[in-house]
């Protein structure tokens, strides 16, 4: 069974082809300060063959939800160092997925500060903030003079992440997020080189990768994408556009030779991945979606078909820290309990049990 071979991803040796999903979990207080709660959680999932953090913030105004972690502090970055000593010490590899939530914010969440997007277009529904659930405000278009300064925090955060000893980076294009929303044509109506075309759409997203790659090394450098994901507004309904938007995307990729790309869709096998993933030319991580729990057979069913080189776990790594173990003897699984994915504390984020012998 493929899925417990080792695979390297650019820089990265995995000793397996199981991939921790960016998990929000909302436990890092109000100064987004990594603790003791995070780096036991993430050393507990050690034996995985990649974790990849939370979303992790790279601008204060790029924060998305009550009690995300940032990596801009000196504080925020001398927390993730010790969460990376925990995991590489239990013989793990971890990287920082680093997010900016663009529009999907509020100023109750991010510390006041004035909400930024492609578009001045709001999500339709409500923010969850410090002060309860708030509807979310219209955002202020980002100018052309604006962008540079994003690229900026995004290659900040990223070489914060490498000074905090994390083993790379993981850039967030997913979900409806800052960069997912220049992808999407309901999100993006811009009317300059960022906006209108498949190809301007990329453009941003190309130009940021390219940065952080420029700064890091690209082969410390993964991005994640959801299209077709049609969450938070960041719509995606015309297949046609899809395919060109996000063949631009792969085509411009391609040449920076990325650690790996990472996909979340439904459907791994339908032709829209296999088209990306054959013009990406680097490995693929295949995430199947929020709809339905990855499961042991699946995971493996999907290297063993060929349609990608690891398979990213959410769910299931949340209840079973060590899930390696339990999906290579297939032995029973804890079930994750909903209630307690976001929280303060260490309910449903610690004391998920390993297995007994």
């Amino acid at each position: 069974m493929s899925l417990f071979t080792p695979l390297n991803l650019g820089a990265l040796e995995l000793p397996n082809r199981m991939v921790m999903a960016p998990l929000t979990r909302m436990r890092s207080g109000v100064e987004g300060i990594p603790g003791a709660l995070n780096i036991e959680h993430y050393r507990q999932r050690a034996t995985l063959g990649l974790i990849v953090t939370e979303g992790v913030y790279p601008d204060q105004a790029g924060q998305g939800f009550p009690g995300q972690p940032g990596l801009v502090t000196d504080e925020q970055i001398d927390g993730w160092a010790k969460v990376a000593d925990a995991v590489h010490a239990a013989g793990g590899r971890i990287v920082a997925q680093i997010m900016h939530a663009g529009r999907v914010t509020h100023p109750e969440t991010n510390g006041g500060l004035q909400i930024v997007a492609p578009s001045a277009i709001a999500i339709q529904g409500d923010s969850h903030t410090y002060k309860g659930k708030l509807p979310y405000p219209v955002p202020r278009a980002l100018t052309l003079e604006d962008l540079p300064g994003i690229i900026d925090c995004f290659v900040q955060a990223s070489r914060n992440a490498v000074a905090a000893g994390m083993d790379g980076v993981e850039i967030h294009g997913a979900n409806g997020y800052l960069l997912h929303e220049f992808l999407s044509p309901a999100s993006n109506q811009r009317d300059d080189v960022y906006g209108g075309t498949p190809e301007n759409r990329a453009r941003f997203v190309v130009e940021v990768a390219t940065a952080v790659a420029a700064a890091i090394g690209a082969d410390r450098v993964g991005i994640r994408i959801s299209p077709q994901h049609n969450i938070q507004d960041a719509l995606e309904t015309d297949d046609a556009d899809v395919l060109a938007t996000y063949g631009a995307l792969v085509d411009g990729l391609a040449p920076l030779k990325l650690a790996y790309l990472s996909i979340l869709n439904r459907d791994p096998s339908g032709e829209l991945v296999r088209t990306l993933r054959t013009r990406f030319e680097g490995p693929l991580l295949v995430n199947t979606g929020f709809s339905e729990v990855t499961t042991r057979e699946e995971a493996i069913a999907l290297l063993d078909d060929g349609l990608g080189d690891g398979v990213v776990v959410g769910r299931a790594v949340i209840a079973n820290p060590d899930l390696v173990r339990r999906w290579l003897e297939n032995l029973p699984l804890n079930e994750p309990n909903p209630a307690t994915f976001y929280g303060p504390d260490a309910v449903g984020y610690t004391d998920y049990p390993a297995y007994a012998n």
